[in-house]
Order: structure tokens, then sequence, then C-alpha cells
């Protein structure tokens, strides 16, 4: 009977070890136990915090169809290029619900961030890690003015054919959902030559759609780019994007209020581009950029505070472009010539000196305005400002050391921005 017992007590240990070896201790965050989603959302469906989802190449959010977030969940998207970039795309007509808080921010990453549940930042990537996956893309039916008079367009790096990429309309209140305390690091997959994913796209979204408290962190692209639309964004912060800090396209009319641009890396472009309508439709809306401090780190970002061209039309007010070297220290602004280079046609410098519709106000910068051209004489060479534009240029954008810029505040507790202390 006794070694009957000791027979059993082996027997069991030996199921025990069995158990052990198919069922070993999880360890939180590793990508074997994400929650992986690819292609078309075909529900409703919401993602909580407990789990960690994983972005397989492109999610979609099609029409009819809403994606609700919890405060706190962690998204990761997987290394890709092209076809197989990873990205996060709501459709017109689709929704995205992602409400975090400062306690708890919503934070869309790469699959090679360490960061575990219940975390707000991992601890193995840093500012000069981008182009690990793509981005978070909206897409509505507000108002775009894009080439050829066209009023809807398809967003870059998806195929026409890709019905999801379309959008533009005639709908400035449309409504695309909701984005609080959201984070998007570490982004901007190569998609095509020359063309990467933003950190935040923003086609053609509407009034309705509520951005508030969004963070775009070390991306190789823009860090938020508007094509068109009509949506309002309040308290946005970009930091070591590989392009623009904040690019206007296609005629966006909404107001960006208390904004960040940390102007750092080695491959950055302009802090602000903007750009004007395209086409001949829906050419009257106006942006306004607001409240807003754009830094560079260490005087050694290779871009300049802003690019201000193709028929911008808007106000920008009380901005604070700072610790910019002197010899790229100015606001650039666009002019065009015809009748071989003889006539100023209309581009930024007319909206800004005759037709009032482009306006630089109670701003502080460094250096003078810089007004340039890419205009051509009719023998193919290049053309040359005028000294009397420059000298008009001057004499309506001036410093002015009264400015305050952005309240950095309500970006302390919970962006990437201020855990590498980049604040």
């Amino acid at each position: 009977m006794k070694r009957n017992f000791l027979l059993l007590i082996l027997a069991l240990a030996v199921i025990f070890t069995a158990c052990e070896d198919k069922n070993p201790t999880p360890v939180v965050g590793d990508p074997s136990e994400n929650e992986v989603f690819t292609g078309m959302l075909t529900e409703n469906t919401v993602w909580v915090s407990t789990n960690i989802y994983e972005l397989a190449g492109k999610v979609v959010v099609p029409e009819g169809i809403t994606l609700t977030i919890e405060p706190g969940t962690i998204i990761k998207g997987r290394t890709g290029t092209g076809s197989l970039a990873s990205a996060l795309i709501v459709a017109r007509g689709g929704k995205l619900i992602a409400e975090g808080t400062a306690d708890k921010p919503i934070v869309f990453t790469t699959i090679d961030d360490n960061i575990a549940l219940g975390e707000k930042f991992g601890t193995n990537l840093g500012f000069e890690d981008k182009e690990r996956w793509g981005g978070v893309i909206l897409l509505g039916r507000a108002k775009i003015s894009a080439e050829n008079g066209d009023t809807e367009s398809q967003i870059e790096g998806i195929p026409a054919e890709e019905g999801y990429g379309a959008y533009g309309g005639d709908n400035d209140a449309d409504n695309s959902g909701i984005l609080k305390y959201v984070s998007i690091r570490h982004g901007g997959a190569l998609i095509g030559d020359g063309n990467e994913i933003n950190g935040l796209t923003l086609g053609g979204v509407g009034t309705g759609t509520v951005i508030e408290n969004v963070e775009v962190f070390a991306t190789l692209d823009d860090g938020i780019e508007f094509f068109g639309g009509s949506v309002n964004v309040k308290n946005a912060i970009v930091s070591y994007q590989g392009d623009d800090g904040l690019d206007i396209d296609q005629n966006y009319s909404g107001t960006v209020d208390n904004f960040v641009v940390i102007h750092g890396g080695s491959d950055s472009d302009e802090g602000l581009e903007i750009d004007g309508p395209e086409g001949s439709t829906y050419r009257d809306g106006l942006f306004t950029l607001k409240n807003g401090t754009l830094s560079s780190v260490g005087g050694a970002v290779p871009g300049t505070p802003a690019d201000i061209k193709s028929i911008a039309q808007g106000t920008l007010t009380n901005l604070v472009f700072e610790n910019y070297p002197a010899d790229r220290a100015g606001l650039k602004i666009r002019a065009s010539y015809s009748d071989n280079c003889s006539t100023a046609k209309t581009d930024a410098f007319t909206n800004l000196t005759i037709d009032n519709t482009l306006v630089v106000e109670g701003s502080k910068f460094d250096g003078i305005v810089e007004v340039y051209t890419s205009s051509l004489a009719d023998d193919e060479t290049d053309c040359t400002v005028k000294a009397e534009d420059q000298t008009a240029a001057e004499g309506i954008v001036v410093s002015d050391d009264m400015a305050a810029g952005a309240d950095v505040t309500p970006f302390a507790a919970w962006t990437a921005a201020a855990n590498v202390g980049a604040l």
C-alpha cells in the first residue's frame, strides 16, 4: 500500500508539471497575450483598459460603427511599411470615442514599447525612436478645398479603390467622435515613396468632433495634419516630429487653441506649415491658431519656425517662437509672381498685405519675417522678391514681446514629452 501511495504521488507530480509547462505564468505586456485586431470592424466595439490591443495592419472603423476606448487603454501597432503599415482609420460615418483622463490617458504606441498594463510610459524607447508603426487617421464629411475644385478626396496612402479612405463633403458640423487625453507615440510608418503616416491625420473632420488634450510624440512625419475640415482642437502638444509640427492644408477652417511644438530631432522641418485652398470650391474658410509656443530644442533643428504659403488665409495670434538659431529664426511668407516676375499674384503675401485674409499679430519671434518666392521668369530663371514687398511684410508682421504663448500646465501629468523632461 505504501508503494501504491508513492506511485500516486509521482503521477500527480508529473501531471502538475505538465500543466505548468503548458500554462507558463503570463508576462504583462507580452505580445502573445495582446488582443489582435486587423481589417474592418463589423460591429460596435469596446476596448477595455484590462487588455492591450494590437493593430495588425490597418484597422478600420467603417460607417455606422463606433469604437469606444476606455481610459487607460494601451494600443500597440505592429511594425510594417507600405500595405503592411499599421494604423487606426476612422472612415466617414464611423466614430471613435476615446475619452481618457490625465490619470488614465489612452496610449497608442508601437509593439516595441515595453509599456505595460496600468502604466503611462514605457522605459525602452526615446524621442528618436520613430517609424515603428503608423498613426491615427480620422476622416469626416466637413468641407475641404482640394485640387481641381474637388470637395472630396482620398487620404494619402490609401488606394482609391478602398472606399474607407475618402474624406470631405458639405457638413461642417460632422461628428467623428471624441479624443481626450490621447497620446500617439513612435509612429510614422512609410506607406509610399516619401509618404509617411502622420501622428494624427484629420481629413474633413467637422465641429461635431471633440478633440482636447492630444499628444503626438516622436513621429517620422507631421505631428498633426489638417486636410480641410472645421474641427476645433484644444490643448495639443507635438514633440520631436520628423516633418512639421502642425500642417494645415485644403483650407482648414477650425481653431487650434493652446498648443505646443517642441521642435527637436535631427530630421524635422517646420514648426508650422500652412497652406490655403487648393481648388475653386470652399475657398472662404479661415483657420485660427492661438496661444501657442514653438520651441527649437538645442538650436540644432534643421527646420524653421513657420512656412506660410500657398494662399494661406487665417489668423495667428499670441504665438511664441523661441530658441531658433539666428539664421532660421524668422517667419517665412511666400509670394508668387506673374508677368515675368513683375506682378504679385494671389498667395500668402497678397493675403497678408492686400486682402487682409492672413493676419499675424501679437506674436513673438526672433529675426524678421522673410518673404520668399518659388516663381520663375519667362526664361525659367528664379524670380527675386521685390524689395518693396519685403519692406511691406516687415511693416505688418512685427514681433511682440508681450506675447505669452501656450499654457503648458495641461500637459504636465500625462504626456511622454513631460516624462522625458522636454516641457
